[in-house]
């Protein structure tokens, strides 16, 4: 039996129509799991009962399970169990603007990054389009509110579980589903090209963020084993090719390693590399982990770095730190379990 959180609306129209319903009814089951979230099919009123008998027959509404929680003023980290006993996280971060989740896609990490905590638990297998949905929903009934934007930058590389996130992405983004914006869905990836090359045809404006982290190979070859088959000019030459697709504007992220990529140098040659793309580059402090030797650049090292960036005329960020005072590192609350 297939879960219901793993039907995308189109799915679920085939789905009626197979059984010989009329695909409206696909409109209504919507409403009821994103809208109404009901949890059982008896519940779905507007639709006869023989029906619902025949959905709760081919359907389940198997969950995933809260196992533990941290917070502080502005974070919460979840760990949640799947059936297998496997396990993930998912972390809700307050903004100004709104409420984001940051969603896993697999349970563990075969890239290998060595600054990363998830890394260092290698992939067991990908997360089902279910187990992604739920997450969502679980947060959104613990916390009684609404999420309005969600990461995909969790547990694993999203686009080594491509047709599973593309699914999450339709359900949550259709507007009788969770109805969040494509603007306000990002998929980050260490760049996986040929996927990043499919996912520019994508029909949904989904944003995409590049995890590059050092600007030249030597450097990213020892931070990052995927640049050893796919190296940073093949990774620039499918950006260009995916902006002048999309026409979208990527983001690249660089996570702040004290006196590893952090210096002047590291700066100047990271503008050159990036000079004339549409991109934006994210500064990301470090969250440092016992497991591993990598420390986070002191403030004036990011803000010189950040400096030399903006006299370069680039377009640059620092993100703002969350989850300072609980398990911050993604991989690291479910490191403790494992």
């Amino acid at each position: 039996m297939k879960n219901i959180y793993s039907q995308t609306f189109n799915d679920l129209e085939q789905y009626f129509l197979n059984i010989g319903e009329k695909k409206f009814k696909a409109t209504q089951l919507f409403e009821w799991l994103y809208q109404k979230k009901v949890s059982s099919f008896a519940e779905c009123s507007n639709l006869k009962k023989e029906l619902r008998e025949q959905l709760k027959k081919d359907f389940t509404f198997e969950q995933i399970i809260l196992k533990k929680e941290e917070k502080d003023n502005l974070t919460t980290k979840y760990l949640f169990e799947l059936s297998d006993k496997e396990h993930i996280e998912a972390v809700l971060m307050r903004h100004d603007y709104g409420l984001s989740v940051c969603v896993s896609s697999q349970v563990g990490c075969n890239m290998g990054c060595a600054f990363c905590e998830s890394g260092r638990l290698k992939k067991i297998r990908n997360l089902k389009t279910e187990e992604m949905v739920l997450q969502i929903l679980k947060i959104e009934s613990l916390i009684k509110e609404r999420i309005s934007s969600v990461v995909v930058m969790g547990i694993g590389e999203p686009l080594d579980n491509y047709e599973n996130v593309m699914s999450f992405v339709q359900i949550i983004n259709h507007p009788k589903g969770l109805a969040i914006g494509a603007r306000h869905i990002t998929i980050s990836t260490c760049g996986l090209l040929p996927k990043i090359r499919e996912l520019s045809h994508f029909p949904l404006q989904i944003n995409l963020a590049i995890s590059l982290h050092a600007p030249n190979d030597e450097l990213r070859n020892r931070l990052m084993p995927v640049n050893k088959m796919y190296n940073i000019s093949e990774l620039i030459r499918t950006l260009q090719e995916y902006i002048k697709v999309t026409n979208r504007r990527v983001t690249i992220e660089y996570v702040m390693l004290n006196k590893e990529n952090d210096t002047q140098e590291c700066a100047r040659e990271l503008a050159n590399l990036l000079r004339g793309l549409k991109v934006y580059v994210n500064l990301i402090p470090y969250n440092e982990t016992n497991h591993l030797e990598f420390k986070k650049s002191s403030q004036k090292r990011i803000m010189n770095f950040y400096d030399t960036l903006k006299k370069e005329h680039l377009n640059v960020t620092i993100r703002k730190e969350f989850g300072q005072n609980i398990s911050a590192a993604c991989g690291q609350l479910r490191s403790k379990e494992v």
